[in-house]
């Protein structure tokens, strides 16, 4: 098999399996692991798990969680839990990902953030630093990878119905919804058809996407 390489963690999720099918459709070989093969929070796994890897064209740090809760009755350990998953794992995988693609002078870094990093809701202390922190990361990230030709961009997908937002109460879906200008949620699909037309984007580094009608 021959083709470029595709890495998305936290690759059980709804989004990730859509991006997958697409481009594994555009040529792509992609690797697609979930928590119990990759655990980006530890970083001897994900060391360990990345040290397999020839080569890798583009990385997409998918894996996130959200750990909602009021500041007052946060816990630590919940707190860290999102903070190492969401900010730190990035980071870790980021690290190998760019050494290989750094070897071949070329990659492409995509990070999946959140509009909670730029409006968070009441609740979502840790979930809103974390993807606050992407965007920062995004950012640096294109800045001292791009002299070896690696690009770096955040995405903010939106509201997506989701695995992960399906727990949410029909009142809160509601109130989000009228915050949108064309009255409609974001898809899976068209939000997977911006990251891979984002892939294949040669000359976009170091910015931030929103991909709904939230002003």
């Amino acid at each position: 098999m021959s083709g470029p390489v595709a890495v998305i963690t936290g690759g059980r999720g709804d989004l990730a399996t859509a991006v997958a099918e697409l481009l594994r459709a555009d040529g792509y070989i992609v690797e697609t692991p979930g928590r119990d093969e990759l655990d980006v929070r530890d970083a001897e796994t994900v060391e360990n798990w990345f040290s397999c890897c020839e080569r890798i064209d583009l990385l997409i740090n998918n894996a996130g969680i959200t750990g909602d809760g009021l500041l007052a009755r946060q816990s630590p350990d919940d707190w860290a839990d999102v903070i190492d998953t969401n900010l730190k794992g990035t980071q870790l995988c980021s690290q190998h990902a760019a050494v290989a693609m750094m070897r071949q002078r070329d990659g492409h870094i995509l990070n999946i953030g959140s509009y909670s990093a730029l409006h968070p809701p009441v609740g979502q202390t840790a979930y809103a630093a974390s993807k606050a922190g992407l965007i920062g990361l995004t950012k640096s990230y294109a800045k001292e990878l791009g002299k070896r030709n690696i690009r770096c961009n955040c995405i903010l997908p939106g509201f997506l119905e989701t695995k992960m937002t399906a727990g949410v109460s029909e009142a809160t879906r509601e109130a989000a919804l009228t915050r949108h200008a064309l009255g409609r949620f974001n898809t899976v699909e068209a939000a997977a058809g911006f990251i891979v037309f984002l892939a294949r984007s040669e000359h976009i580094s170091g910015q931030v996407f929103q991909l709904d009608s939230r002003a």
